[in-house]
């Protein structure tokens, strides 16, 4: 099976950064850059990110790393440049994003262009309540009431506002950043955060565990679960 690589061909990675004013200025000086993103430099580029989140970006049933395969160039992007400038506290890979290690902006653009071309995992952790339950029943009505909104009836996203997508992502993962965000452990946008904190933490693991189950388009899919990048072969 060939990547899709003609999902960023020709595109436009658009980064805008927000920087400290000077001179007493309240206002931040909003600089924003365009790049072309080279897939084959972000495949090279990718082989450091390979060591922890897999040569297929699929990280790992248990939680630690996110699948990242398929998931909006804004929303990787965003989450980088979080990482690098300490917005998102993250010491694992905070060495890994750094100018010195990954490259400047073009390299960045380069990798979460690459990453979003990858097949997802057919076989990523669910939550532990199956369509057939109350509490898969009861997260699907708190999902279209305080979700959906932002990321989508069927939990598709929104890149152009850096919506992550949240079909094919680890039950497990989730949980754990949603309870490092009722924790204050993580920093996210305010009405996200006032969410958290307004269920309890038994209702956000039904509406994690729901999304858990939200079907990926099988366009989007690898072919089954034992499907190997033939980038890194």
């Amino acid at each position: 099976m060939k990547i899709a690589r003609n999902a960023c061909l020709g595109c436009i990675i658009v980064i805008l950064l927000l920087l400290t004013g000077v001179a007493g200025a309240i206002e931040p000086i909003r600089v924003v850059l365009e790049f072309v993103p080279d897939i084959d430099n972000g495949r090279r580029s990718f082989d450091i990110c390979a060591r922890c989140h897999l040569p297929e970006a699929w990280g790992n049933n248990d939680g630690t790393y996110p699948q990242l395969a398929g998931q909006h160039v804004n929303v990787l992007m965003k989450q980088l440049l979080d990482i690098r400038s300490g917005r998102r506290v993250n010491p694992s890979m905070q060495p890994f994003v750094q100018q010195r290690t990954i490259g400047g902006y073009q390299n960045i653009s380069d990798v979460v262009a690459y990453i979003s071309t990858l097949p997802m995992n057919p076989k990523h952790a669910k939550g532990p309540w199956p369509p057939d339950s109350v509490e898969y029943r009861e997260g699907s009505e708190m999902y279209r009431q305080y979700c959906a909104s932002c990321h989508g009836q069927a939990g598709e996203g929104n890149n152009e506002r850096a919506y992550p997508r949240l079909q094919g992502q680890h039950y497990t993962y989730m949980a754990r950043q949603a309870r490092m965000v009722r924790n204050n452990l993580r920093q996210v946008k305010p009405s996200m955060a006032a969410l958290l904190q307004r269920l309890n933490a038994d209702e956000f693991d039904k509406v994690l565990n729901y999304v858990s189950y939200l079907p990926v388009p099988p366009a989007d899919l690898a072919p089954d679960a034992q499907w190997r990048n033939p980038d890194f072969q």
